[in-house]
C-alpha cells in the first residue's frame, strides 16, 4: 500500500491522471486501423474469370469499390491466394517479437523511453509499408509495424495503470478499450472513403509522428523508478505531478527521506536484479504466468478467428465491421460492472466459456440462416471483446512493478502466437470446413475453466515485489484456515 498512500498524497486521480490517460488513448485509437488494416475492405477483392476456371484462363478484378488493394497489387488469388494470410500471419509474428523484446526493455530502461520510441517506428515503418515496391518488401515492413504495435500497447497499459490510485484502475483500463473500439469504426469509415490500400495505409501511419512529438512531455513511471534505485527522478517526477494536480506545498514536503519512509521494501527490493526466470521461479508467480498464457492465446486466437471470418456472412462488408466494433460498447460496458463489482476472475471465466459456446454453437446452424449465424458470431466477438478489456487490466494487477513489463510481454508473445494461430487454422478449412471453428470455439472454453485458478485483484493495491505477490496467496490462505477452523 506504501506508493498508493504515496499517490493520494500528491493528488491521487487528478488533472495530471486525466491528461495522461487521453495522451496515451489518442495512439489507441489509430491501433485498431493497423491491426485489422489487412483485414478491412481494401484489402480485399473478388476476381472472375472470362469462363469457368478463372484461375486457368485469366481474371479480371471487381473494381467497383475497392479501386486498388494489395490482391490486385500482386495478384494474390488462385494459387497465390495463401499469401494474403501468410502477410497478415507475419504481421502477427512482429507483434509477438516486439513484445518479447519490448516487454523486456521497459523494465530495463523505462516505460516511457520506450514508448517514445514506438510511436516513431510505427510512423515510419507504416509509412514504408505504403510505398512498398514488391510484396516481400511489403511484408517486412509490416512485420516492423507489427513490433512497434506491441511495443505501444505494452507501455501504454503500464504506464497508465502505475500512476492510477486503486478505485479507478477498472475504469481507466476500460476507457482504454473503449479508445480501440472507437478505432475500429474509425477504420471502417477511413477505409470508406479512401479505397486505395496505399492512401489508407499512410493515412492512418502519419498521426504516429504526431504522438511522437508529444509523448516527450509524458512523465515515467514513478514505480517503475523506484525499482530500478532512481529515487532522485522518482522525487521530481512525484513534485511534479504534486504541481499539476494542485498540491504543490504537499509536493515540495516531500524529500528522500519522506520517500524512504514510504517505500522501505520496495527500495530494498530494487538492489536485486529481476529476469524473466522471475516468471517461473516463485509457486504463485508461475501458476500466474502459467494461467495466463492460456488466457492471452484463446483469447487472441478466437478473436482473430472471427474478425478474418467477416467475408464470409453474407452482408454488406462496411456494414458487418460496423456491427462487429459496436459490440464492443455494451460487451466493455458489462465487463467494467462485473470487474468492479464481482470480481476480474468471474469476468475473465464467464466471458471467454460464452465466447467459445458461441462460436461452437455456430457450427450447427445452416449456412441459410446468415441472421441467426451473425448474431451468434457478434455475441462471441463481443464477449471476447470483454475477455480482452478484463485480461489487459488484470494481467497488469497479477505481476508485480519488478516485472510487470516482463510479464506482459510474455502475455503479449502468447497472444501474438494465438493471432498468428488463426489464421493457419483457418486455411485447413478448405480440408474440413467445420474444423477451424471446432478449434476456435473449444480454446476460450478450455481457457475460461483454467482462468478460475488465478487469485483475485479486485479492491487491491498494485503488488511490488515478487516476495509481496507470495505473501499475498499465503496470507489468503492463513486467513481461510483461520475462518474454517473458526467455523468447526
Amino acid at each position: 500500500m506504501a506508493f498508493a498512500n504515496l499517490l493520494e498524497h500528491v493528488g491521487g486521480m487528478g488533472r495530471f491522471q486525466v491528461a495522461s490517460v487521453l495522451l496515451l488513448a489518442l495512439p489507441v485509437l489509430m491501433m485498431a486501423s493497423h491491426n485489422l488494416l489487412q483485414n478491412s475492405p481494401p484489402a480485399t477483392n473478388d476476381h472472375r474469370g472470362p469462363k469457368t476456371d478463372p484461375c486457368r484462363d485469366g481474371w479480371t478484378y471487381d473494381r467497383s469499390v475497392f479501386t486498388s488493394t494489395i490482391i490486385t497489387e500482386w495478384d494474390l488469388v488462385c494459387s497465390s491466394r495463401g499469401l494474403k494470410q501468410l502477410a497478415q500471419s507475419l504481421y502477427m509474428a512482429g507483434v509477438l517479437v516486439g513484445g518479447i523484446v519490448f516487454g523486456g526493455l521497459s523494465d530495463r530502461f523505462g516505460r516511457r523511453s520506450l514508448l517514445i520510441w514506438c510511436y516513431l517506428q510505427m510512423g515510419t515503418m507504416g509509412t514504408c509499408s505504403s510505398f512498398s515496391p514488391t510484396f516481400t518488401v511489403y511484408c517486412l515492413f509490416r512485420f516492423l509495424t507489427g513490433m512497434a504495435f506491441s511495443g505501444v500497447v505494452l507501455n501504454s497499459v503500464s504506464l497508465s495503470l502505475e500512476w492510477m490510485p486503486t478505485r479507478t484502475r477498472a475504469l481507466v483500463g476500460t476507457f482504454m478499450g473503449y479508445c480501440y473500439t472507437t478505432g475500429q469504426f474509425l477504420l471502417a469509415g477511413i477505409a470508406y472513403a479512401i479505397p486505395d490500400w496505399r492512401w489508407l495505409q499512410l493515412t492512418v501511419s502519419l498521426p504516429f509522428f504526431c504522438f511522437f512529438l508529444y509523448s516527450w512531455w509524458l512523465t515515467e513511471s514513478a514505480r517503475w523508478l523506484v525499482m530500478v534505485g532512481k529515487s532522485h527522478q522518482e522525487l521530481k517526477e512525484l513534485q511534479k505531478v504534486a504541481r499539476i494536480n494542485g498540491k504543490k506545498e504537499e509536493g515540495d514536503k516531500l524529500d528522500l527521506e519522506a520517500l524512504k519512509s514510504y517505500m522501505q521494501k520496495e527500495m530494498a527490493s530494487s538492489r536485486s536484479r529481476h529476469t524473466v526466470v522471475d516468471l517461473v521461479r516463485t509457486p504463485v508467480v508461475r501458476r500466474i504466468s502459467c494461467c495466463l498464457c492460456f488466457l492471452w492465446f484463446s483469447t487472441s486466437f478466437a478473436y482473430y478467428g472471427l474478425a478474418m471470418d467477416l467475408q464470409n456472412f453474407d452482408f454488406n462488408i462496411y456494414v458487418i465491421q460496423l456491427i462487429f466494433g459496436a459490440v464492443d460498447i455494451p460487451a466493455k460496458l458489462v465487463s467494467i460492472l462485473t470487474i468492479t463489482f464481482v470480481g476480474r476472475r468471474f469476468t475473465q471465466s464467464v466471458a471467454l466459456i460464452l465466447a467459445g459456446v458461441a462460436i461452437l454453437a455456430n457450427i450447427l446452424v445452416p449456412r441459410d440462416m446468415r441472421m441467426l449465424r451473425t448474431a451468434l458470431a457478434v455475441f462471441g466477438k463481443g464477449c471476447l471483446a470483454a475477455s480482452f478489456n478484463c485480461v489487459f487490466l488484470y494481467t497488469g494487477e497479477l505481476y508485480p512493478t519488478v516485472i510487470r513489463q516482463t510479464g506482459m510481454g510474455l502475455a503479449n508473445t502468447m497472444s501474438r502466437l494465438g493471432s498468428i494461430m488463426a489464421p493457419l487454422v483457418k486455411m485447413a478449412g478448405e480440408v474440413f470446413p467445420v474444423l477451424p471453428f471446432i478449434i476456435y470455439g473449444a480454446a476460450p472454453v478450455v481457457s475460461g475453466l483454467v482462468a478460475t485458478f488465478l487469485p483475485e485483484t479486485r479492491d487491491t493495491a498494485l503488488p511490488e515485489t515478487v516476495e509481496e505477490v507470495e505473501g499475498r496467496e499465503r496470507g489468503q490462505r492463513t486467513a481461510q484456515e483461520r475462518h474454517k477452523s473458526s467455523t468447526d
